[in-house]
């Protein structure tokens, strides 16, 4: 690979933005599809429910290609990089709506009613009691989608991203070294996702300790 390795060095930055703009705006649209599934009109629940099972039910590949190739033939041109965030971003916003939903049923109802029995408000319930305890819930789930988000992130070099696939594809087209290209994006990738891993485990604990008073993570 010799003086190409500094070229992975750009790929790599891309790589983290790409898979952290769109893992946070996910979150944030996931979040808000939960809450409007939890309190919107029906209308608005089934829509949800719908969007959820049409991302979960067909391929990010396919998605990409669709919001690339396709929308351009409904006046709407995407760039490559923001049809990659666009596109990563919605798909992961199905999941971690999921994750939320599963989440939120898995706070005891008793704390909700009892909150309701000493009058303290429905927001209150929601920002105070409910939230805490499903981010808590949910944050090792929340944290192996950012894993996989970054993992998924890989394909977007199908629609020319420069990110560490692509440059490792170019990398090898110029010096038919398969080997020391894609294992280096392997450990970029590794790195990474181990270092979420870690992050993630960190903030478990800092939660559980800040709810629960305990220093492990509360399951």
């Amino acid at each position: 690979m010799g003086g190409k390795a500094h070229e992975f060095i750009p790929a790599l930055g891309l790589t983290l933005f790409l898979s952290l703009a769109s893992a946070v705006l996910g979150l944030v649209l996931g979040f808000a599809l939960n809450a409007l599934r939890l309190f919107g009109p029906e209308w608005v629940r089934r829509a949800i429910r719908t969007y959820v099972w049409l991302i979960r039910g067909t391929p990010f590949l396919v998605q990409i290609f669709v919001l690339y190739f396709g929308f351009p033939s409904l006046g709407i041109t995407l760039s490559a990089m923001q049809a990659g965030v666009v596109g990563l971003s919605l798909y992961a916003a199905a999941y971690f709506s999921e994750i939320f939903r599963g989440a939120w049923n898995a706070i005891p109802r008793g704390h909700v009613e009892a909150a309701g029995s000493l009058g303290i408000g429905r927001r209150q319930v929601f920002w105070h009691i409910q939230l805490p305890q499903a981010v808590t819930f949910a944050l090792p789930m929340l944290v192996n989608q950012f894993i996989l988000t970054l993992k998924e992130s890989s394909i977007v070099s199908i629609i020319t991203v420069p990110e560490l696939t692509m440059t490792a594809g170019k990398i090898v087209a110029e010096t038919f070294n398969y080997l020391g290209p894609y294992l280096t994006i392997a450990l970029c990738y590794w790195v990474m996702a181990t270092a979420m891993g870690l992050l993630g485990k960190a903030m478990e604990n800092f939660f559980a300790r800040r709810l629960y008073g305990v220093g492990g993570t509360a399951r």
